[in-house]
């Protein structure tokens, strides 16, 4: 399992680069990227990397809060129709809620889960 972070921004013009420029600025790749505005002038970044030391002391170093991590499942798929569908059905069928999902680089999808025992099987 991968590590998803969560990183507020400000809703403003520029912040995203910020973000990626401390990032890539400390040799931190960026393997999966997902943002969304969440209202009252406030942005949700969600950050998959593998260099968790160096990504939280450079976003803290740049004033980013962290506000939480959690554990995601990265899982190839193919580019093409229903891919995303299949493996959500999997897990749906298993009883299993995702509670985040986006692409990450080289097509691959990043899911958190409720229930990571059921999402496991359900995803051999």
């Amino acid at each position: 399992m991968a590590i998803d972070l969560t990183v507020h921004l400000d809703d403003a013009p520029g912040e995203m680069a910020r973000l990626g420029e401390v990032l890539g600025g400390a040799g931190v790749n960026i393997d999966g990227f997902c943002v969304l505005t969440s209202g009252g002038g406030k942005a949700e970044a969600h950050v998959l990397v593998e260099d968790l030391a160096a990504a939280f002391e450079q976003l803290a170093a740049a004033g980013f809060q962290v506000a939480s991590e959690q554990e995601v499942a990265v899982i190839p798929v193919e580019d093409r129709p229903g891919a995303l569908g299949e493996v959500a059905r999997k897990l749906g069928d298993a009883g299993v809620n995702i509670s985040l999902a986006y692409l990450a680089t080289n097509t691959r999808l990043v899911l958190a889960a409720d229930d990571w025992a059921r999402a496991r099987a359900a995803l051999v």
